[in-house]
């Protein structure tokens, strides 16, 4: 007997879908578990947490803050690099700051809710504060020496052209970086102001800082996901007089741990060398 067209469509369909839970549903869910228990995979499936003792102290995938209770570094570890996942490290708010090269203007407000830094803002406060805690120069170029971006709006009489009427530190609402621009006296920033819509034309001034920044890039930028476990060797490498003081080293001897920590580029080509935070606080613990 031939069933009518559309019930053997149905059947056919039903046939498929069952199929297709057994494979997708079931067999694969198992071959994934299984392959993650083959030895050199069921560390890394499980988290590659780090236990010291009987106490599980992170992972060596997430990286973690080495701060106190104020969120300040303490200066007997080695600083990882920013986060912008949550509160910093949040595995379930993984994410970047969403920020790109073009934000270089803070929003500023009387409400510090409303507020916020511009990317240059953040990486240049980042900068400073870490060559405050390094005892180097913290300066970028395009940065104020107060840790802000180093932006002016700038007005002329004829919209984009014509003379300089007008020019506004937009990141500053104190004393400008610069008390001049081309002759006109620069204005500090009223908050709530949007002075590129007001017809300023955002300009970003280089200063006298070095092309090439003492502060590693890793040290003031957070990663896409937020989570980056490792820093560059040039970032802890900056931070081994301070580690060398704090614990009483020589800095031979924190380099060496530095060197013994760091992993080389994927297949010898591919990546970056990194040095992962934990492992190495860990090491330098144990010494």
């Amino acid at each position: 007997m031939r069933l009518p067209s559309w019930l053997a469509q149905h059947l056919a369909a039903f046939r498929a879908l069952l199929v297709l839970t057994v494979l997708v549903g079931v067999a694969y869910p198992l071959l994934m578990v299984g392959a993650g228990r083959l030895p050199g995979l069921s560390d890394r499936t499980d988290g590659s947490l780090i236990t010291v003792g009987d106490t599980t102290v992170g992972s060596r995938l997430i990286g973690q803050s080495f701060t106190d209770a104020d969120g300040n570094p303490v200066p007997r570890y080695f600083q990882s690099r920013p986060s912008a996942a949550g509160d910093g490290y949040d595995p379930t708010s993984t994410s970047a700051s969403n920020l790109g090269p073009e934000s270089v203007v803070d929003t500023l407000s009387d409400n510090p809710d409303d507020a916020s830094p511009s990317l240059l803002t953040q990486v240049c406060t980042r900068s400073l504060a870490v060559g405050e805690l390094e005892g180097v120069d913290g300066s970028r170029p395009y940065c104020t020496a107060d840790g802000v971006g180093a932006v002016l709006a700038v007005f002329h009489r004829d919209g984009f052209t014509g003379p300089i009427t007008r020019v506004v530190s937009v990141n500053q609402t104190g004393t400008p970086f610069v008390s001049t621009y081309d002759g006109v006296t620069v204005e500090p920033a009223e908050a709530g102001e949007d002075y590129r819509a007001l017809g300023g034309v955002i300009t970003p001034i280089r200063g006298n800082a070095p092309a090439k920044p003492v502060v590693p890039a890793d040290a003031v930028t957070a990663s896409a996901s937020g989570l980056d476990p490792n820093i560059s060797p040039a970032y802890a490498e900056l931070q081994a007089p301070r580690i060398a003081r704090e614990r009483g080293l020589t800095e031979d001897r924190v380099r060496t741990l530095i060197k013994d920590h760091t992993d080389g580029r994927a297949l010898g080509f591919l990546g970056e060398p990194a040095v992962n935070v934990l492992e190495l606080n860990l090491a330098l613990d144990s010494k």
